[in-house]
């Protein structure tokens, strides 16, 4: 578990437009605030990832990421729910005020609510957080943190202590509208 001077130091670092690298349910991930279009872009040139891919807002529950999506209807909206909190990732059709930087340009965003005590935790403290994998683009996600220091020694601001959770594979992607998984 993360003890509460950590959380507050990772508020700081959010606030403050920083990036941060912390353990998920299988891998580790880099996180800032989806509402900081500096904080992304830094986190998009560190991973040297296109903007056009789009980015996964990671919760601690629902409301956190019910002011950027919709859910077409009841049954998705159940189906969604049903799975959450867990490792799966849902692309759901975005609002009109949801930022480009965070969908890619598309219609949709992609969204999960985390089962990780220490992701679940930062989302409670700092809201909603943009979570990628921690790893160079082309690479594969960094399983323990040992790598994310390798790969981002001195470029990210603070690295959670953690544990990955025992996932084997990154969250599934769900496409919520056609039911197709992407990942």
């Amino acid at each position: 578990m993360i003890h509460p001077w950590q959380l507050r130091r990772a508020l700081r670092v959010i606030r403050a437009g920083g990036v941060l690298a912390y353990p998920t349910e299988a891998v580790w991930g880099l996180g800032c605030d989806p509402f900081n279009p500096l904080a992304v872009r830094g986190l998009l040139a560190l991973k040297g990832r296109s903007p056009d891919k789009g980015l996964i807002v990671l919760a601690a529950h629902v409301g956190q990421i019910e002011p950027w999506v919709r859910f077409p209807d009841q049954a998705i909206r159940d189906r969604v729910l049903a799975s959450w909190p867990g490792p799966v990732t849902w692309l759901l059709p975005a609002l009109p005020e949801t930022p480009g930087w965070l969908t890619g340009g598309r219609d949709t965003l992609a969204v999960r609510v985390t089962t990780h005590p220490v992701a679940a935790a930062l989302c409670r403290v700092a809201g909603p957080l943009v979570s990628t994998s921690a790893n160079p683009a082309g690479r594969p996600p960094a399983r323990r943190a040992l790598q994310v220091r390798k790969w981002f020694a001195g470029d990210i601001d603070l690295l959670v202590p953690g544990e990955t959770g025992g996932e084997r594979a990154p969250s599934r992607i769900i496409d919520a509208r056609s039911g197709r998984r992407l990942r």
